[in-house]
């Protein structure tokens, strides 16, 4: 399931959205969660491949076995972006003045890059206390599936869509692949959530998303965000 902002309904305003890929299932799980409903958890979906199949369904509700001759493809719709207002341009008659120079001294701001690297090494320190808690030996951060989970992380702001699968079809194993890891395991994704704390807490509380975290078989991870959307990708390794 890929989603774009030209299909998007006016009911999804305000929704964050979370989706699932694991090599292992082939398949994805979304999440779509409304912060202002009494029902914190959302609404859960989710597809897993079975020896050439696929399952549907819906918590609370028995999945439904569907042939399908590839892999399954998961996302969930996009959060609205806010848009600035418009900005106003006035025309005035130039003055001529002259001001003695002035030195003023600017402490340097941070960048995107470096607020983005703070937020990404909490999610970090949360995955591995949340496995440590679990008995799972924790993650080493690794910089091909960092620049692989960054990569998609900037695509899917930048060409507005949330989904493990590119518009051109490249699944999440393959760009992992592409980035030089040799042995994909999972993805998780989300989008709207503007913290460490927040996403994880999302993707805690989502079956899927947590099967992922806790999975004591997966060694290494990477860790992308653009904040531009906040689209956030966790890509896994064996």
């Amino acid at each position: 399931m890929t989603f774009d902002r030209g299909r998007r309904a006016p009911v999804l305003a305000g929704l964050v959205a979370l989706a699932i890929g694991a090599l292992t299932a082939g398949g994805a799980t979304a999440l779509r969660h409304n912060p202002t409903s009494n029902d914190t958890r959302g609404e859960v979906s989710y597809a897993a491949e079975v020896q050439g199949h696929v399952l549907n369904g819906q918590a609370g509700v028995r999945p439904s076995l569907i042939a399908v001759p590839g892999p399954a493809q998961g996302g969930a719709p996009n959060a609205p972006r806010t848009t600035k207002p418009p900005t106003t341009t006035s025309t005035t008659k130039p003055t001529t003045t002259t001001t003695k120079p002035t030195t003023s001294t600017t402490s340097p701001t941070t960048t995107n890059a470096n607020r983005n690297a703070s937020q990404t090494d909490q999610v970090l320190s949360i995955v591995n206390q949340e496995r440590a808690d679990a008995g799972c030996a924790p993650l080493r951060a690794d910089s091909r599936l960092a620049a692989a989970a960054q990569g998609h992380s900037s695509d899917m702001s930048r060409r507005d869509y949330f989904s493990h699968t590119t518009p051109e079809g490249k699944t999440f194993d393959v760009r992992i692949k592409e980035a030089g890891y040799a042995q994909p395991g999972a993805e998780n994704i989300a989008m709207g959530q503007r913290s460490a704390a927040e996403v994880m807490d999302a993707w805690m509380h989502s079956d899927g998303h947590r099967r992922n975290i806790l999975n004591c078989d997966l060694t290494a991870i990477g860790i992308g965000l653009d904040t531009d959307g906040w689209y956030w990708t966790q890509d896994f390794g064996y």
